[in-house]
């Protein structure tokens, strides 16, 4: 009898675990197991594949690892969604950066309102401590399912414009330049992981203590002067970015030389 691993693999091409992550990495990537479906449990994987259960195991947690499945304790391993991604070349807003590539975004207006700027906040946007600012929080939803919370911090002056603007299909990269008549000229962006605290993990429907993924970015105008400043957490499952890097063009043209 053939041995069920025998297709995917020459049998002395690679370890038993990996023959074993190469056949669910196909039947992942072909919509056998589709997003969010449970995969079978270890016991069944091991009557599948006439394998020993270490060697599922080690084979789930590669597959884990690569990010196509997860598991929720006491309850199994699941099929992760695919990622969507934004690429970090250009300034873009995220419903500019994601409906060209297809996807539907919608933003659920959770909090506008005026409040006192903080040390940090208030140094960020070149203002003085306790200032005036508008905060905004907004849950972006990519498909209709919650990807990202944003909270975004812009001067008080802003704030009528702001009101009246569509905040629930429109980038505030958008509203800025079209209805604020200002022209942006760079971001400073910067990139970190953290746990998932109450509010973050009930606007984005994962567990407390879930990994997210933090972005900072102060967007200032033409000018040069700080105009918006905010905080978005991303689910960890559902988003990545993506940039570029070249190598510094000197030490390119020292080398040629």
């Amino acid at each position: 009898m053939t041995h069920p691993l025998a297709t995917v693999l020459p049998l002395s091409a690679a370890p038993l675990y990996a023959r074993v992550k190469e056949a669910l990495r196909a039947r992942i990537l072909d919509g056998t197991y589709a997003p969010h479906d449970q995969m079978p449990s270890e016991h069944e994987l091991c009557a599948m594949f006439e394998v020993s259960r270490i060697t599922v195991r080690q084979a789930l947690g590669d597959l884990q690892k690569e990010g196509l499945l997860f598991r929720i304790h006491g309850k199994g391993t699941f099929v992760s969604r695919p990622k969507a991604f934004q690429n970090v070349t250009s300034l873009q807003g995220f419903a500019e950066a994601m409906s060209s590539m297809g996807y539907e975004i919608v933003n659920r207006l959770r909090r506008f309102r005026v409040v006192n700027a903080d040390r940090h906040v208030a140094s960020r946007l070149n203002l003085p401590e306790g200032a005036k600012v508008v905060e905004i929080h907004r849950i972006r939803l990519l498909n209709r399912a919650p990807v990202s919370l944003e909270i975004t911090y812009v001067p008080e002056a802003l704030e009528k414009r702001l009101a009246n603007a569509d905040l629930v299909t429109r980038d505030i990269f958008l509203i800025l330049e079209n209805d604020c008549g200002l022209s942006l000229g760079h971001a400073d962006v910067s990139i970190d992981a953290i746990l998932a605290d109450d509010e973050i993990g009930a606007a984005l429907q994962v567990e407390e203590g879930s990994p997210v993924l933090r972005i900072e970015r102060l967007t200032h105008s033409a000018d040069g002067a700080p105009i918006d400043y905010e905080y978005l957490y991303f689910r960890g499952d559902a988003f990545q970015y993506r940039l570029r890097i070249d190598r510094e063009k000197k030490r390119r043209n020292a080398r040629k030389a």
